[in-house]
């Protein structure tokens, strides 16, 4: 059985023009904090790589500060500052905020403060966009970065937070991108590398790698990679529509991520839809990677006003640039032969 992966969300596959760049970066042994050749080689690479995120994410003049991912890059971005946010936050930025602001039923939040407010560029369950205020405190771009073009410089927020993985580079790497002359006080202390902001030697591979996965998607955003995407994200619905028309997709009306479908059988749980389906060859999720398996309804659709039952029988599913035609029909064949044993279950 061929396996289908649809689970870009939680983590895309590796692209190759980050493994090339990372397997050529595990041929320098410098040190970037180093001052002798094979140091200097080591920091210029760093550097290279630092710049190549900061095009792809439109925040030329901006200050890049790597991290080990988005999670350390919201303690870093929003420890101590007495945010305010929201319940469709994702868990790594809702641990440092008060999430009482208000989600309306289409998944928008109302920002009063925004100098005082982390607010998400895209949900990681539901995929929809938000309007980012001018003046925003911290922005968690981590899954809008490489699926949406996106300048920094002009999206009105201090701080983004971004993360390699989603768009095809490798796990455990990350960067908290901020206006030039922000103060950002280290959570990590010691030798203070990164600007004195994240101190601890450079994941030089891993940087590497990012700066490549960064560049590639850039290039697919410029070549369309993503219309196809949303196309067949399309498609996909339009087939389950046909055929299961006691589902609910969840942020359908207004805009979201090109490719990601977030969608719920009320009654059906989620966990066991993720449970029938990868037993059948597919890789989905029931929400957020970092909250999957955790057996509770989903807070961002509870907040967005659904009940208990239709908030725990959501499931997500996310395509990529890899994502063919018949891999989105296969699942939808597939899904649609499993909510029927369902629907005659509880008939």
């Amino acid at each position: 059985m061929t396996r289908v992966y649809l689970d870009y969300n939680a983590t895309a596959l590796l692209r190759s023009e980050a493994r090339t760049a990372m397997i050529a970066a595990m041929e320098i042994c410098g040190n970037p904090s180093s001052v002798h050749g094979e140091g200097r080689a080591a920091k210029a690479l760093v550097e290279r790589a630092r710049a190549r995120v900061a095009t792809a994410f439109g925040a030329d003049g901006a200050d890049v500060v790597f991290t080990s991912g988005s999670t350390e890059g919201a303690s870093l971005a929003c420890s101590g500052r007495n945010l305010q946010g929201s319940l469709v936050e994702h868990d790594a930025v809702r641990a440092w905020i008060d999430d009482d602001l208000a989600v309306s039923e289409d998944g928008s939040v109302s920002v009063a403060d925004a100098r005082n407010t982390a607010l998400q560029l895209a949900n990681s369950e539901t995929g929809i966009l938000q309007d980012l205020p001018q003046g925003l405190a911290v922005t968690d771009a981590t899954q809008a970065f490489g699926k949406l073009p996106i300048a920094f410089n002009w999206m009105g927020a201090t701080m983004a937070l971004i993360s390699a993985h989603k768009l095809g580079g490798p796990k455990g790497i990350g960067a908290v991108v901020l206006k030039r002359g922000t103060e950002l006080a280290a959570q990590i202390k010691g030798g203070g590398q990164e600007m004195g902001r994240r101190s601890g030697t450079e994941n030089v591979i891993g940087i590497a790698g990012f700066g490549a996965a960064a560049e590639a998607a850039s290039r697919d955003l410029s070549d369309g990679v993503w219309e196809r995407v949303e196309a067949l994200r399309d498609l996909l619905e339009q087939t389950l529509e046909a055929g299961a028309d006691d589902t609910i997709f969840i942020g359908k009306s207004v805009p979201r991520l090109p490719n990601t479908s977030c969608f719920a059988t009320p009654g059906w749980k989620g966990e066991t839809q993720v449970m029938q389906m990868d037993l059948a060859g597919f890789a989905i999720s029931a929400g957020s990677a970092c909250s999957s398996g955790k057996v509770k309804p989903s807070a961002v659709l509870t907040a967005m006003g659904y009940d208990e039952i239709t908030a725990q029988s959501s499931i997500r599913v996310s395509l990529g640039p890899e994502t063919r035609e018949s891999d989105v029909l296969r699942f939808a064949d597939a899904w649609l032969a499993k909510q029927k044993i369902y629907r005659a279950r509880v008939a």
